[in-house]
């Protein structure tokens, strides 16, 4: 791969600025802040057919449309769109990039500000304050302020989302009617902490990353991101999906020859690290993983889960599936478990699937019946 990747291209993404900016949990403020955001259907008279979709860790905002960096359709357009589970037809869709991420949302590639907001030239890069799950979700809830709605119908996301829609359960009740927490966790394992831990390291140790300062020769850690990329990648994936699509087989040989064979398997994960370092700035990255690696919703509430949904008038919806070994069904149970103990209106359904983490961005009917039924009860709730 080589190391003279252009960094991304700059495109002006559909955002609100806000000057004062936000105050964040580590201390820090960052003013101005920007939500980058995308909004699919149309908002009613009454503002009560409003829905967040929270991304995961590699997503973005154009959940439904094609990518403005890459061309590639959005990442959930199975299921957003006229008649579908997130019908837009009758429901108005929101999407934000993440503080922290690289669509347009400030972070590490945004231009650094000092105390008074006013900029410095040059991108944050490294010196961008660390950011957790409830500072994304903070942000978040500036931008629904902005648009002028009192409580969304509902909170949808998968993994990373699913982790920004507990928090907004926990630290907005009122502003939430229905959660659909899917294929996450209440913290992050020690094994998920892990994997991340070894992207980081390849990042940090790729020449070109420059100590965080690449954008000064205008390189980027291509070869670093790439490897952050394909060991994530495989954590989405489960035995048996790769088994299925890929086995043993070869790329272009019929045998082994000990020379430059290359197996499928190989072949399919290089692509997903060169694509990838096309799209992705690597101190974003770098700050989103230890974001979630950060998220601890028990530990914000002394220890006790529950106590996070005690007296909460939301209704919850959680999925998992069944070859999840990233965000295993046992998580979304200890969740599950917790909003019980809280009196908290919930369901719970393990889809049978052996496609990995990945399930909740593939072809699912199970899982997308179920989903859209929570979701249309919810809107039968408010009249909607």
């Amino acid at each position: 791969m080589s190391q003279a990747i252009a960094p991304l291209p700059e495109v002006d993404h559909q955002h609100v600025v806000f000057a004062d900016g936000l105050p964040l949990d580590c201390g820090a403020v960052v003013a101005p802040l920007v939500v980058a955001y995308r909004s699919y259907g149309r908002l009613n008279a009454a503002k009560t057919n409003a829905l967040l979709v929270c991304h995961a860790l590699t997503g973005d905002q154009y959940l439904a449309e094609p990518s403005p960096v890459t061309g590639k359709p959005g990442w959930w357009e199975s299921i957003v769109g006229p008649g579908k589970p997130l019908d837009t037809d009758r429901y108005f869709i929101v999407c934000a990039n993440v503080l922290g991420g690289c669509m347009g949302s400030t972070g590490p590639r945004s231009e650094m500000t000092d105390g008074e907001g006013r900029g410095l030239g040059r991108p944050w890069g490294t010196d961008f304050p660390q950011v957790t799950i409830r500072d994304m979700v903070r942000a978040q809830k500036r931008l629904m302020d902005h648009l002028g709605i009192a409580r969304w119908l509902a909170v949808v996301g998968g993994s990373m989302g699913g982790m920004q829609v507990l928090e907004w359960a926990a630290t907005y009740p009122d502003a939430v009617l229905a959660a659909a927490p899917i294929a996450c966790a209440a913290h992050h394992s020690a094994q998920n902490i892990a994997f991340h831990e070894v992207g980081r390291q390849a990042i940090h140790g790729d020449p070109d990353y420059a100590g965080g300062r690449y954008w000064e020769a205008g390189r980027i850690p291509a070869r670093g991101l790439a490897v952050a990329r394909m060991v994530a990648h495989i954590t989405y994936l489960s035995e048996q999906a790769l088994t299925r699509k890929f086995g043993r087989r070869l790329r272009g040989a019929s045998a082994l020859t000990f020379l430059e064979d290359v197996f499928e398997v190989e072949s399919y994960l290089r692509h997903q690290g060169s694509t990838f370092v096309q799209r992705f700035d690597a101190n974003a990255y770098l700050t989103i993983t230890r974001a979630m690696d950060f998220f601890d919703l028990a530990a914000e509430h002394e220890g006790d889960l529950s106590a996070a949904f005690r007296g909460t008038a939301t209704r919850f919806f959680l999925a998992s599936f069944s070859s999840d070994w990233l965000f295993p069904t046992s998580e979304s149970r200890t969740v599950v478990r917790a909003l019980n103990a809280a009196g908290a209106s919930v369901s719970f359904v393990e889809i049978a699937s052996d496609k990995g983490h990945d399930a909740f961005l593939l072809e699912e009917p199970e899982f997308h019946a179920a989903l859209g039924g929570f979701l249309r009860g919810a809107a039968e709730k408010v009249g909607v």
